[in-house]
């Protein structure tokens, strides 16, 4: 994992540093550094008046500004003086990762930055959309506590095996549109592909509506008056052309609540509608109310059938606080929650911590185990006091059989009790036998081995992901693809070397010479020439160079007659140059 002095990142559990990378500034070319600039000087002159809070004292809060692509330790050094952190990954990560580092009050920014033609908007996570989107508000301590207490909820989110391959596709889909030597039949198939498992999601998971909560919020989120809302959602914080389409009448404004899990959402098209929230606090409401459907909270037999549709890591804590973290199968077929099976690799815990002896190499093969009381007891087995265990023959080196109220039956020598916490969690026995009364199931035979059996009358919480990831070591998390950074490519490295030319004639001083030597580079030949020549623009306008202002501009029309697409970003480039020396002057 990249050193940053950080303490909030020195604190992030060893499963989340796998997916940190290195930031390597080095590889940012001048064309990389002279869209950062145009994308942020087009959110400065738009956002200063629709953002919620003042967008330029947000960036130095968070180590950001607008003349340079960020660097991951300045970052650190600014927000670690708000109690988060900052860290680069390759691109998407999985959800339940995303959820976790903002748990740990860390923001994800992708180390990627957008090609020049998706200047405007990029469907793949990038730097400008992870650090000028989402990073400027957290100084907003309301907004902040939501962010983090979302990533707490999010971690708990049950998925399904539908959502794990809609984020592989979305993944692939956006990978290839920011590679440049992807050819139109691999992003045609990349997409039909996509399309294909959107149409046959099914019902939508925990996670997935969870999603929707955090696209309509963090990411697209309107907040105030519906009639005069300002931005904080990240997306269109970060996005130069959706964030001015989006306060138009035509759009849509809705007010936030709960029933925002009901709309769906495309991330690579604009916004049918928004949601407004009056303040932040109620943010945090809706949240809390659709936490309260989720099977971390509800427990019981309907939170360990989503855990069984998941088909994927997840942990089941049974009322004595023993957590059982595998995946999941159908264990009985009657109504009634009275035994739990997983399969494969699995674990036991409690309080998140893993119980010495009990990890997923000695119960490498599965685990199985009842739930529920004891005929005739008056209280919870993991209860029970030395004369209850007594009297019900649960003594170490003793034959004992304990008849549950659900017809299943436990019988075998006791070898081991275990407690945590004041109570008992877990006892072994040698010679098991485990049936229901009626013999027409069987779950364990003497010649198994040792078997391990939970304590517990109930299942109160089911969630994502083992109970202690890292002794676990996140392997619900295997990705089909290589991590590897994809840096940022371009054919013209003719056009990289001008943009350096261009950048050190504004940081070292004005040469009408050097400016003449670049403008006749940027010939109407090549589209991607347009950015330059704003830059250049700006400059001889800042240096009262009235002929190469006019030059510079007479080219830019000619752009837009030559490429109609790009007449709004030459315009609005034009735009901010003139407003800035209006102001100046």
């Amino acid at each position: 994992m990249e050193t940053y002095n950080n303490i909030v990142l020195e604190r992030l559990p060893k499963h989340l540093k796998r997916y940190v990378v290195a930031q390597r500034y080095e590889r940012y070319t001048a064309l990389d550094q002279a869209l950062w600039r145009y994308v942020m000087r087009q959110n400065y002159s738009f956002l200063k008046d629709v953002a919620y809070y003042p967008y330029i004292p947000g960036l130095k809060k968070a180590g950001l500004s607008i003349a340079t692509i960020p660097n991951l330790q300045d970052m650190n050094d600014s927000l670690k003086l708000i109690g988060w952190g900052a860290v680069t990954v390759d691109g998407f990560i999985p959800p339940a990762a995303f959820m976790e580092f903002q748990a740990h009050r860390v923001l994800v920014i992708a180390a990627d930055i957008r090609q020049l033609e998706h200047i405007e908007y990029t469907p793949a996570p990038d730097i400008i959309h992870e650090s000028s989107g989402h990073a400027p508000i957290i100084g907003e301590p309301d907004y902040a506590t939501y962010l983090q207490y979302f990533g707490e909820v999010g971690t708990k989110a049950l998925s399904s095996g539908k959502d794990f391959e809609l984020y592989e596709a979305i993944r692939h889909l956006s990978i290839l549109k920011e590679h440049a030597t992807t050819t139109a039949a691999e992003l045609a198939e990349a997409e039909k592909n996509l399309q294909i498992i959107q149409d046959n999601m099914g019902e939508p998971s925990e996670m997935a509506l969870l999603s929707r909560l955090h696209w309509w919020t963090v990411e697209y989120g309107l907040i105030g008056d519906l009639h005069n809302p300002k931005i904080y959602g990240a997306g269109l914080l970060s996005s130069i052309g959706e964030s001015a389409s989006c306060m138009k009448e035509d759009v849509p404004k809705l007010a936030y609540g709960l029933n925002a899990i009901e709309y769906p959402y495309d991330i690579t098209k604009p916004q049918p509608q928004l949601f407004v929230t009056p303040d932040f606090e109620h943010l945090k409401l809706v949240l809390d109310k659709f936490a309260d459907t989720m099977a971390f909270r509800v427990g019981g037999k309907q939170s360990l059938d989503k855990a069984i549709d998941c088909k994927a890591v997840c942990t089941v804590e049974y009322s004595s606080g023993l957590q059982v973290s595998g995946i999941f199968k159908l264990a009985n077929a009657d109504k009634n929650l009275s035994y739990i099976q997983t399969q494969g690799p699995t674990a036991l815990a409690v309080a998140g911590k893993q119980l010495e002896g009990h990890g997923i190499i000695y119960h490498s093969e599965g685990f199985g185990s009842p739930v529920g009381h004891l005929s005739g007891a008056d209280r919870n087995l993991a209860n029970f006091d030395e004369a209850t265990l007594i009297q019900y023959g649960i003594v170490e080196g003793q034959q004992c059989s304990l008849n549950f109220a659900s017809g299943i039956i436990v019988s075998g020598i006791v070898q081991k009790i275990v407690r945590q916490f004041g109570k008992i969690v877990l006892i072994s026995f040698i010679g098991c036998e485990v049936y229901r009364s009626d013999r027409e199931e069987v779950y364990f035979k003497p010649e198994w081995g040792i078997y391990d059996m939970a304590v517990g009358a109930e299942i109160v919480s089911v969630f994502a992901g083992a109970a202690d990831k890292d002794a676990y070591d996140a392997l619900e998390e295997q990705l089909d693809q290589d991590l590897s950074s994809i840096p940022t490519e371009t054919e013209d490295v003719k056009l990289v070397n001008c943009h350096a030319a261009i950048r050190n004639l504004r940081d070292n001083g004005f040469d009408q010479k050097v400016w003449l030597e670049i403008f006749s580079q940027l010939g109407p030949e090549n589209a991607d020439h347009w950015l330059g020549l704003v830059e250049l623009f700006e400059i001889s306008q800042a240096n009262d160079g009235a002929e190469l202002t006019t030059q510079a501009e007479q080219r830019l029309l000619e752009f837009i007659i030559l490429y109609p697409n790009l007449k709004k970003l030459i315009d609005d480039g034009l735009r901010v140059a003139k407003e800035e020396d209006l102001n100046n002057h």
